[in-house]
Formats: structure tokens, sequence, C-alpha cells
């Protein structure tokens, strides 16, 4: 699944790239740890949102390699990640940990957990839109992404948005980036797809005919059989290596 490579893949050439198809969560936003870490205090459990993050990378590439987790829905997947999370920040599984994951679970139903947006990400949607790349999130979720990236004031960047759980098809299988350059009026090859998830948004991408690039923040993928970035800003620097790194993030109009 990950062949060795002596050296990194190069990323697709900036000209070729017309469309460009986003994953949600751990690519445009990222868990508020911050309520991971209130959820686990009002059971009893002390640990800090930063020591949370910082385990987080990990536990991501783990239940991207276990074959078993990749074989579960996404549901499935999502509270095992925060379990492996935990305990790569030192926090051993408990009735109290199970009780806040219980407890986030119901919130996120509510109020999507994944609301945090990384440094960078805004400036680096305006400028994929500056460049005038057409742009969709195709999201493995709950039903929820729309009216996240509405309350987060993101929507305005992209040009339609797959929610597996509206589109009732889930990543890696095709269909979902199928339906995407459906909504585009884009064929694959004029598009890239960008995930955090080796076993689902690269395998996906493929199977879809759709180039994939890998984003792997903390660099544990070197072997992988397919291009990486590190942030999405590294990808508009390649997109767009002309356009000042501050453009503005203003919003676009709505298309």
């Amino acid at each position: 699944r990950h062949a060795g490579h002596s050296r990194p893949m190069r990323l697709p050439e900036a000209s070729s790239v017309r469309v460009l198809l986003l994953d949600a969560g751990g690519v445009i936003v990222k868990p508020s740890f911050a309520r991971v870490r209130e959820a686990l205090a009002s059971s009893g459990v002390a640990v800090s949102a930063e020591r949370l993050a910082a385990a987080e990378p990990r536990a991501k590439q783990e239940l991207d390699r276990d074959p078993a987790a990749g074989a579960g829905t996404d549901a499935q997947r999502g509270w095992q990640y925060f379990n492996r999370v935990l305990a790569h920040a030192g926090i051993p599984r408990s009735l109290a940990t199970d009780g806040a994951l219980d407890e986030l679970r119901r919130g996120h139903s509510r109020s999507n957990l994944w609301e945090d947006v990384p440094d960078g990400v805004r400036t680096s949607l305006a400028r994929f839109r500056a460049r005038g790349l057409r742009m969709a999130v195709v999201s493995n979720a709950n039903g929820t992404v729309e009216a996240l990236l509405g309350r987060l004031e993101l929507s305005p960047f992209f040009d339609a948005v797959l929610d597996s759980a509206v589109e009732g098809v889930e990543k890696p299988d095709p269909r979902l980036f199928r339906f995407a350059l459906e909504r585009l009026g884009a064929l694959p090859g004029e598009a890239v797809h960008v995930g955090d998830f080796y076993s689902v948004d690269v395998v996906g991408a493929r199977a879809a005919g759709i180039r994939p690039i890998l984003l792997d923040e903390a660099d544990l993928y070197p072997d992988a059989d397919c291009p990486r970035v590190r942030s999405l800003a590294d990808l508009a620097g390649h997109l767009d290596p002309a356009a000042p790194a501050d453009i503005s993030a203003k919003l676009p109009p709505a298309r």
C-alpha cells in the first residue's frame, strides 16, 4: 500500500490542475481539542488540548494503517481515532474517557467537532480561488459539513460540498469523487484531490482516475507512493508561486 520510494514524488504540474478537491477533516478543519479537553475534564480526566493535538498525527496514521479500521464506516473510525489520540497522549481508556467521548459524540451530531481552521488555510483557499481553480469539499462526515463551512465562513470558497452522509456513499468508494466531478462539470484528468488518509483519500481518488496528494503534516509517510505536502500553504505555493504569500484571505463572492 505504501510502496517505498528513494525520493519524494513530484507534485502535479501547476498548469495541469484546474480542479481541486479537498477533504474536510484534517485538511481544512481540525478537531477542537479544546472541546475534547473540556469533555474529558468534566469526566475527571486532565489533559491539555496541546498534548492531544500533538498526539493526533500518529494516532491518525495508526488508524490509517489498520486494515480492520479501514473496513469500518467513517463513524466507527472517528471514535476509534479519539481513543488512539488519548492513548498516544498517555491517557488510558477508561469508563471516564468513554463517557467523555459519548458526550462529544452527542455534541458532534449537533455542532461539528471539526471546527478549528489551521493557520494558513484561509489564505491558501483564497490563493486557489484567485488562480481560478474550481473547488469542492469531498468529505466522509455526518451530514453537518455544509453547515459547518457556513458557520466558519468558508462556504464561499467552494463550488460544491459533498458530505458522505448526504450523498449516501463514503470514500474510498470512487463514486463520491465522481459525484464531485459531475457537480463541477470536470474531467478526472483536470483534478487533484488532497486528503490526509492514504487508505481513504489516496485509494479513493485513484480509483476515480484523480491524482491524489497526501497531506502529511508530520512527515510520517516518507515512503508513500504519491506526492505529499505538509500543508495547504505548501500546495498553494506550488500551484501559484508568483502570488504573494500574504494575499488577502477576504472571502470571495459566492458562485
